[in-house]
């Protein structure tokens, strides 16, 4: 058994990935299925780390509910202010003991990484990205980690931090800041050195478009289970995973990687294309066809309906013969202009009438959108489209 603690920080909100993180934190949204948070517990148990502290915040009950649903047991610290998150770690510092890993809670990590980083003292996990301005980018010589520079408008590299550490004791006197960066930096500037470790396979989903992405790379690992109820002459090809108390109408078509929940009624003669995941307590109605698209829990979608890259909020209701149509556009999000091509992203309690159709649009919380209408850009919470 390994002796080394891990560190989870997912005390923040995710405003990014507004309007979904409206009612969860960005930890605790589901990607094929599964908050990220639980793929980061499972890849550290993995790697036998069964000491987890766990530091919440933002809508800490969910956090707290789902962690105490899990099979091992989590220690779990409130941030009651989010005051950035090397306060996060400070909150957290009187349970640290010795060598830790420092992970945000709202990234996928694979197991291989982390056993990689398990071996060096004072070290940070590195991925090459192509937008390193939305990350804190590092000036590396000879395999050691010079300066942090975050967000940069203008960036000197492509690689960035993952923001996962292999840490010491000896580093939390440097978290007299608010964010871990300038702690980091402090501690380089102090004539200590902090190694560079390329990652195996790291996601992250800065913007809610991003999910679709970081869903279709988690649906390769789905464990195929089959519960529920599957009728006559139903067609799957590939790993497809149901849940118990789910029912698949006749004359359905379902073509993996795909997940579906549990008490879900789906179809007859729907067609659920690649890289799906639907939650549990979904109605998918006849005619329906959805392809590269996560739908959350408790969402209905009528017939007729052609769904395509597109994230439904919980609770939403798609009326029937609607369409959602990828495109790419502009978007201001928290003053940057990003580009992005989609087709719909839905928040919660969505409720579209018939005949609509989304292009490439962003719908706020419990916006309304009446008959036949053509909806593209930002609708924001609460809009009533007439």
């Amino acid at each position: 058994m390994v002796h080394m603690q891990a560190v989870i920080l997912a005390a923040g909100e995710g405003r990014r990935l507004r309007p979904l993180t409206h009612s969860m934190p960005k930890a605790m949204v589901p990607v094929a299925n599964r908050p990220i948070i639980e793929y980061i517990i499972r890849a550290l148990e993995k790697n036998g780390i069964r000491e987890i502290i766990v530091v919440v915040g933002y809508k800490k009950e969910q956090v707290i509910r789902h962690l105490n649903s899990l099979d091992i047991p989590v220690r779990v610290v409130v941030q009651e202010r989010q005051l950035g998150t090397a306060h996060a770690l400070k909150c957290a510092a009187p349970l640290i003991t010795g060598d830790f890993l420092l992970l945000p809670g709202d990234n996928y990590i694979d197991t291989a990484s982390i056993a990689r980083i398990m071996k060096e003292k004072n070290a940070v996990l590195t991925w090459d990205h192509p937008h390193p301005s939305n990350f804190g980018v590092l000036t590396i010589r000879d395999g050691y980690v010079r300066e942090v520079i975050e967000k940069p408008d203008e960036a000197p590299g492509f690689t960035v931090s993952t923001g996962i550490f292999s840490l010491t004791p000896s580093f939390l006197p440097y978290l007299t800041k608010n964010e871990i960066p300038d702690a980091v930096n402090a501690m380089i500037a102090d004539g200590k050195s902090l190694r560079a470790v390329p990652a195996e396979d790291w996601q992250d989903a800065i913007y809610p478009w991003d999910l679709l992405r970081l869903n279709s790379a988690l649906l390769r690992e789905i464990r195929q289970e089959r519960a529920g109820q599957i009728g006559s002459s139903v067609v799957m090809r590939g790993a497809v995973s149901i849940g118990k108390g789910t029912t698949i109408g006749p004359n359905t078509t379902i073509l993996g990687p795909v997940v579906i929940g549990d008490d879900c009624r789906i179809g007859p003669n729907c067609v659920i294309m690649p890289e799906t995941s639907i939650g549990s307590r979904v109605e998918v109605e006849p005619f329906t066809m959805i392809a590269h698209s996560l739908v959350l829990d408790d969402v209905r979608i009528r017939s007729h309906a052609r769904l395509s890259d597109a994230v439904i909020g919980i609770g939403s209701e798609i009326g029937d013969h609607s369409t959602t149509i990828p495109y790419r556009t502009i978007f201001s999000i928290e003053g940057e202009m990003i580009r992005a091509g989609f087709g719909a992203i839905l928040g919660d309690n969505v409720r579209t009438a018939p005949f609509c159709i989304l292009k490439n649009c962003i719908v706020g919380n419990e916006a309304r959108i009446d008959d036949g209408k053509t909806v593209y850009g930002e609708v924001p919470d609460g809009a009533r489209i007439l």
